[in-house]
C-alpha cells in the first residue's frame, strides 16, 4: 500500500494577480516594486524559495523579473540547450485552458537565461521553446521581439525580460483577462523554484497543471 500524500500544490489550482503598468521597460530593464511580487506556492510543500519573481503587464506585453540570491557557483547556460539551461522560463496559455493535457497553439514556453548567448557565452539569451507533445504550435517569434536584461550579483543575478504582445498567440486582454500560467526558476546548485507543482510533475508539457494569472487594471501605475 502506497502512504505517500498528495503534495499540497496538485489538489489546488492556483491564482494570481498580473498587475497593469504604464511603463514596463526600458532599456535598462523593468523596474518593478514589490507590489509586483509573483508568489510561489511550493512554500505549501516547504520548497526554498531563492528567487524574487515579479511581473506586469500592458497593452504592448508582459514583462518578468526573477532576481535569484544565494549562488556560490557561476549558472551553466547555454543557447542550444534551454531546456537543460540555469535561468527563467515562464509558460503561457492565452486561453487559461485547463482540460487539456497536450499545449495548443495558444500555449506558449519563454526562456530567458543570464548567460549562454554571444561567442564567449555571457550574454544573457531570450528564446521561445518547445513544448513536448503539443497538438499544435504557436506563431513564430523572432529572436528581436523578445527583450532580456541581466546584472550579476556576487550571490547571483537579476534576470529581466520583456515578451510583447505580439509574440503571444491570442492575446487578448478584454476577451480574455485569464492566462493559464507557471513559470520555473530553474537552478544546478540550487534547484527549482515554481509557482505551483515542481517538476515531480510533468507541467513543463502538461497545461492542465498550470495555475492562473488575473490580468487587472487595480492601482494602474
Amino acid at each position: 500500500m502506497n502512504n505517500r500524500l498528495l503534495a499540497p500544490t496538485f489538489l489546488f489550482r492556483f491564482s494570481a494577480p498580473l498587475r497593469f503598468r504604464k511603463k514596463i521597460w526600458s532599456a535598462q530593464g523593468a523596474d518593478l516594486e514589490a507590489a509586483y511580487t509573483l508568489p510561489s506556492f511550493g512554500e505549501l510543500e516547504g520548497r526554498p524559495l531563492f528567487a524574487d519573481v515579479r511581473a506586469a503587464w500592458n497593452a504592448t506585453g508582459m514583462v518578468f523579473s526573477a532576481e535569484v540570491v544565494g549562488k556560490k557557483q557561476a549558472p551553466w547556460c547555454r543557447d542550444s540547450r534551454l531546456e537543460d539551461s540555469d535561468g527563467f522560463q515562464v509558460w503561457i496559455d492565452s486561453r487559461d485552458a485547463h482540460n487539456i493535457h497536450r499545449a495548443s497553439r495558444f500555449c506558449h514556453r519563454f526562456a530567458f537565461l543570464p548567460a549562454g548567448g554571444g561567442r564567449s557565452l555571457n550574454e544573457p539569451v531570450a528564446a521561445m521553446a518547445s513544448i513536448s507533445r503539443a497538438k499544435e504550435e504557436p506563431k513564430a517569434v523572432r529572436p528581436d521581439q523578445l527583450k532580456v536584461f541581466c546584472k550579476r550579483n556576487p550571490d547571483g543575478y537579476l534576470l529581466q525580460a520583456f515578451i510583447p504582445t505580439a509574440a503571444v498567440t491570442g492575446f487578448d486582454p478584454d476577451e480574455h483577462p485569464r492566462l493559464g500560467f507557471t513559470y520555473a526558476v530553474v537552478d544546478r546548485e540550487l534547484g527549482w523554484q515554481t509557482f505551483s507543482v515542481g517538476p515531480e510533475f510533468p507541467f513543463v508539457e502538461d497545461p492542465s497543471l498550470w495555475g492562473s494569472l488575473e490580468l487587472t487594471n487595480a492601482d494602474a501605475r
